[in-house]
């Protein structure tokens, strides 16, 4: 098996590749989830640290005090009593002491009354304060005058000397403590690095047993690539899957190995593999060694032959071969046809052996008939060979009539009734359509029609034969817009009493079983002769929701027997076209 000259990894590096890729990737997702969470986690730790000391602060006995009295004064405050005032000297100590980056006192118009730059002092504040004036506690990340940073501002609530400290009364200014940003994040590198080096030690681990799980793979797989092992599949799905016919491989011990598709719908079995044969209840004798197991080459036996079994509801051909390799009995192989597909094809084949005689036979005729118009013609009666020939136009090469074929548009439908008349009459039975017969459309499934109505034809024709004369059949075909209703009468004797037509076992029973509506066996191959045949058309019309049935068995003094079948969507009925003249206007 020739490859590809460009280098190619091998089938187990790029399985073990693939794993370790997921788990990379997996690996760095849970890292990245990680970073995230621990950021998280550093910010809400910095927000609730400032939000502890803005509260510490803004409940200060001498802040409240001090801050409702800058409130009271009319204008802003000096920046040089600011420097100097109490409220700044305790903020500017705080501050370090609890590592914030400032820590920012204003009245009730966000003048500031402590900054950690005296240059701003009696200046409003950059950030919002509506709020907090309101008594509400902000939390959040601002951009001030001292960079982003995580902030928490809390209201001061008014107090006067000697009240109650307890007591709030309205808001008088604000506290807003901040933490810088990179003061936040000092200890993320740190906890991020824990945890890559945690997963490069998971990695390396999942890297050595993937190393392991490759050797493994290497001594399962014997070495294959995916070339082979590709090659390998299209071979056994083109031996398996390629052919309708049913296969099951049985190894030497009775063991089924091999089982397809076909073979499990054919026989109804649910994943055979690895089961013994004589436990999967094939209704057919089999070899011993079949299911008992071989140690030496069978020898040929008359069960190695094609034979034909019924199995649920289905007719099936099942031949069994022995698997010799090297003068070594390997097992065997069991091959299951359904027999309903050959029989319609070679219902197929009689129709168009049928049509080519009944053309040899136009043929001969129409030879005929043009020698007696040469001949009018070389007696120099003209006229009377121009009528001749204009005759033959209209009619055709034959006159064969059918009666009451005019009730059928279908082309194909009616070319298929004279051929089959032709055939009948070469065997001395007329066939005709009945009276009430009336077939609207075209026929959408030609093929299923010939081969049901050829083979009630056929039955009838050869019931016919057998019985005294005048020997006849009458077919009756209507549609029920999209179905075929055909009806087939013959002059025969009927069926027998007490024999089931639709039998398939009837084969095994011989032809005196039947009785009438049956084909002889000089028309019959040995796949539906006997019997067999209509059952398997019974089978073909049931296989798309039809059915086919006996309307009257007939019998001494009644008759012949009488079918009846009904051909699910098998015409297209004609577009109604609407007339003016019937609505009378």
């Amino acid at each position: 098996m020739t490859r590809p000259d460009r280098v190619r990894l091998r089938l187990t590096t790029r399985t073990i590749l693939a794993p370790l890729g997921i788990i990379a990737a997996i690996l760095a997702l849970c890292v990245s989830v990680y970073w995230g969470l621990a950021a998280q986690q550093l910010r809400k730790a910095s927000e609730t640290s400032a939000l502890s000391i803005a509260r510490t602060v803004a409940e200060d006995v001498s802040v409240r005090e001090l801050v409702t009295e800058y409130s009271r004064l009319p204008g802003t405050p000096p920046a040089a009593e600011l420097q100097t005032g109490e409220l700044q000297q305790a903020a500017l100590a705080l501050a370090p002491r609890t590592g914030a980056l400032f820590i920012v006192i204003t009245d009730d118009h966000g003048i500031r009354l402590a900054h950690p730059h005296p240059s701003r002092l009696g200046l409003e504040v950059s950030t919002p304060y509506e709020q907090v004036l309101l008594g509400n506690e902000v939390v959040e990340w601002e951009e001030g005058t001292l960079g982003e940073s995580a902030r928490a501002k809390v209201p001061i609530f008014g107090l006067e000397p000697g009240d109650d400290t307890l007591a709030n009364g309205e808001p008088v200014g604000e506290v807003s403590v901040g933490f810088k940003r990179e003061s936040v994040f000092t200890n993320l590198p740190t906890l991020v690095g824990f945890a890559v080096l945690f997963t490069l030690a998971l990695f390396a681990l999942a890297a050595s047993a993937m190393l392991l799980i490759r050797r493994r793979l290497e001594l399962a797989t014997l070495g294959l690539q995916p070339d082979d092992l590709t090659a390998l599949v299209q071979h056994q799905t083109a031996v398996l899957d390629g052919i309708s016919d049913g296969m099951l491989g049985i190894d030497a011990d009775g063991i089924v190995q091999v089982c397809n598709s076909a073979a499990e719908t054919l026989l109804g079995l649910d994943s055979p593999v690895g089961s013994a044969v004589a436990q999967l209840g094939i209704p057919v004798p089999l070899t011993p060694g079949v299911e008992a197991g071989i140690d030496a080459v069978p020898s040929p036996s008359p069960a190695d032959r094609p034979r034909s079994i019924v199995h649920n509801g289905r007719t099936l051909l099942i031949e069994q071969r022995a698997v010799v390799h090297n003068g070594k009995a390997l097992g065997w192989i069991l091959i299951v046809r359904d027999q309903s597909d050959v029989v319609t094809l070679h219902e197929q084949l009689e129709t168009a052996q049928a049509v080519t005689s009944a053309l040899r036979v136009q043929r001969h005729e129409f030879a005929n008939r043009i020698h007696v118009a040469t001949g009018l013609i070389d007696a120099n009666r003209v006229t009377e060979a121009r009528d001749f020939l204009g005759e033959l136009s209209l009619r055709g090469s034959v006159e064969y009539p059918v009666p009451g074929l005019d009730a059928l548009d279908d082309e194909f439908f009616r070319s298929f009734i004279k051929t089959k008349a032709i055939e009948a009459g070469a065997h001395g039975v007329r066939l005709r359509v009945a009276d009430d017969s009336h077939v609207m459309g075209t026929l959408y499934r030609p093929e299923a029609t010939a081969t049901v109505l050829g083979n009630l034809i056929d039955n009838a024709v050869q019931a016919a034969v057998k019985a005294p004369a005048p020997r006849w059949v009458e077919v009756s075909a209507l549609n029920d817009q999209t179905d075929l209703i055909l009806t087939v009468t013959d002059s025969g004797a009927g069926i027998t009493d007490g024999v089931d037509v639709f039998d398939r076992t009837v084969q095994q029973r011989g032809p005196a079983a039947a009785g009438s509506g049956e084909r002889a066996a000089n028309m019959a191959g040995p796949v539906h002769g006997h019997g067999v045949g209509i059952s398997l058309a019974r089978e073909i019309v049931c296989a798309t929701g039809g059915d086919l049935w006996v309307v009257d068995p007939g019998g001494p003094g009644h008759g012949g027997a009488v079918f009846a079948a009904r051909i699910t969507q098998a015409v297209s009925p004609l577009p109604y076209t609407f007339d003016a003249a019937e609505d009378g206007s």
